[in-house]
């Protein structure tokens, strides 16, 4: 027996560095992880310890010989890996935790943001120093994306979030949300109390399509849809109508993917999750029975994950089919069978008249080399999408059009093509990157490229938005031994303010702010909601129900 990864990996390595034979790869220093879809353990070096088991936070390791149903493939795909990235599982050198010798004396650290990169951060410092940490968070919850971006039906991915619990109960940390940067507090203030300040702040705005009619009612980003059906408070219940039977996902990421599972997934199925009431509601009531994902490019160049185009092959009554076009079918033809293109091998190729209503069942098409050039309107909302058909580009060209156009007919077109950062109030912001300026994990003035003295930055806000959940563990060490290094060498800015002096800004500032305890009694309340149903928890869905929730504790 040996124990293999299925398809809930979040990538953060906890499994890595606890793994007594070094059987897991590709490790954070190993070049194929920031671009792997999972690790994966090798079962010929595996001695069935069970530890990486014991530390996955999101339940996703499993023995080979207890996987059943959908799962067994991950047997095959972990082997498999070790066929065609031979490893001799040696150690490399040693690496110690840091941390901060006593004559730098004691530091207050604000972090901005509660979503897992800023988890990851403020774990880090925990561990590291003996710093206090303010966490700070524009909204009355914690959870970043964990809370309001990972779908409903992957309870086992929000499982990390109680790994970040312990660090938001940390003596050492004070808690203030339902708290904006830039409109309750600046961040000059901000630094004036603290030490340093890392901004975990994310990537909030999506990117355009740039057609016309993009902003018809009906067209609408993934941000949003995401947001509505994971109760996001900033997301209206009504953001979302499900009248048409056909709809558009302009994209083929692991969003896109995301949106067509749930609007075609059982209700039933989902109101064993914690999928906002109004989503659900709107899903029982749906006439939606097609999901077309559109994408501009090939099959080669699909963006989805293996694990989660697995998933959506395996929904029950749901038939998955690509549009037939001769440069796809090639494409696929030719793919090796363990790549992107290679993996819709044995899928139907079916062509189709998309100008029409759909066909009876339920399906997802898969539609490549097609790029939106239009959105059409009808009665004041989109009854449509014009295309024009593409022709493979080389590498990551851009791929040029044919001239031959085609409207889809469709009620609802979402487009999922990348999100993107929105600017700090008092941070530079590197618009071409859609990120706050940076080199590294230190803020940087992008006129003279020196670090603003205590100003870090974290997560997609650093990087742009790209890694899954676990990549942000690394970044937040990479932007943590940054902090260090500065402190280590003096540069970090004493503040001319404490901790106490801070949170009677804020109660000034901000008198609905929401502290841990306020927290707390949002989380019971949610929880028991949800027990009341046999659900793990009902979210509350608006800022309102939130700040009342809170006050009843």
């Amino acid at each position: 027996m040996a124990y293999a990864i299925t398809r809930t990996c979040c990538n953060d390595a906890s499994c890595v560095s606890v793994c007594p034979v070094n059987c897991i790869h590709p490790t954070p220093e190993e070049p194929e992880f920031g671009t792997t879809d999972m690790l994966y353990i090798d079962p010929q070096a595996c001695i069935d310890c069970g530890a990486c088991a014991d530390a996955c936070p999101v339940d996703a390791v499993y023995p080979v010989d207890r996987l059943r149903g959908p799962d067994v493939v991950f047997g095959d795909l972990n082997r498999d890996w070790y066929r065609d990235h031979p490893n001799d599982h040696a150690w490399g050198a040693p690496s110690f935790p840091r941390s901060l010798p006593d004559e730098v004396g004691p530091l207050r650290i604000a972090v901005v943001g509660t979503g897992p990169s800023a988890g990851y951060t403020a774990q880090e410092l925990l561990r590291c120093t003996g710093a206090e940490l303010t966490m700070i968070d524009r909204l009355p919850v914690t959870g970043g994306l964990l809370r309001h971006g990972v779908a409903p039906d992957h309870q086992s991915t929000k499982r990390i979030a109680e790994s970040f619990a312990s660090v938001f109960h940390d003596p050492r940390l004070r808690m203030h949300l339902n708290l904006e940067i830039g409109t309750d507090v600046s961040h000059e203030e901000l630094a004036a109390h603290h030490h340093a300040v890392v901004y975990a702040v994310g990537a909030a705005a999506d990117r355009r399509l740039g057609v016309p009619g993009e902003d018809l009612p009906g067209s609408l980003p993934a941000t949003s849809f995401v947001g509505w059906y994971n109760a996001d408070p900033t997301v209206p219940a009504d953001a979302v109508e499900l009248s048409a039977e056909r709809v558009v996902v302009v994209g083929n990421g692991n969003v896109a993917v995301d949106i067509a599972r749930i609007l075609l997934t059982d209700p039933e199925v989902l109101a064993a999750t914690d999928i906002a009431d109004h989503a659900l509601a709107a899903l029982r009531r749906s006439r939606v029975r097609e999901v077309v994902l559109l994408a501009r490019r090939g099959p080669e160049q699909a963006a989805w994950s293996r694990t989660e185009f697995l998933a959506l092959g395996r929904l029950p009554g749901v038939e998955l089919v690509v549009e037939d076009h001769p440069q796809v079918r090639a494409a696929i033809e030719a793919a090796a069978p363990d790549s992107r293109a290679g993996l819709l091998a044995g899928l139907p190729l079916v062509r189709r008249d998309d100008s029409a209503e759909p066909g009876p069942g339920r399906r997802i098409v898969l539609r490549f080399l097609s790029a939106p050039v239009e959105l059409t309107g009808a009665d004041g909302r989109v009854c449509g999408l014009t295309v024009e058909r593409t022709a493979p580009a080389a590498g990551d060209g851009r791929p040029e059009g044919t001239g031959e156009y085609e409207t889809l007919a469709a009620g609802l077109v979402v487009r999922s093509i990348g999100h993107r950062g929105v600017p700090v109030p008092g941070l530079p912001f590197d618009e071409r990157a859609g990120t706050v300026a940076r080199r590294g994990g230190r803020v940087v003035d992008p006129a003279t490229g020196r670090p603003l003295p205590g100003a870090y930055v974290v997560g997609w806000a650093k990087r742009g938005p790209s890694g899954g959940i676990g990549a942000n563990r690394a970044c937040a060490r990479e932007t943590v031994d940054a902090l260090l290094d500065d402190a280590l060498a003096g540069a970090l800015p004493e503040p001319s303010a404490g901790r106490a002096e801070f949170e009677r800004l804020v109660r000034r500032r901000r008198p609905d702010a929401v502290g841990l305890k306020e927290l707390r009694a949002v989380d019971r309340a949610e929880r028991e909601r949800g027990a009341a149903q046999g659900r793990p928890r009902v979210k509350l869905a608006t800022v309102a129900e939130l700040l009342a929730a809170g006050r009843r504790r």
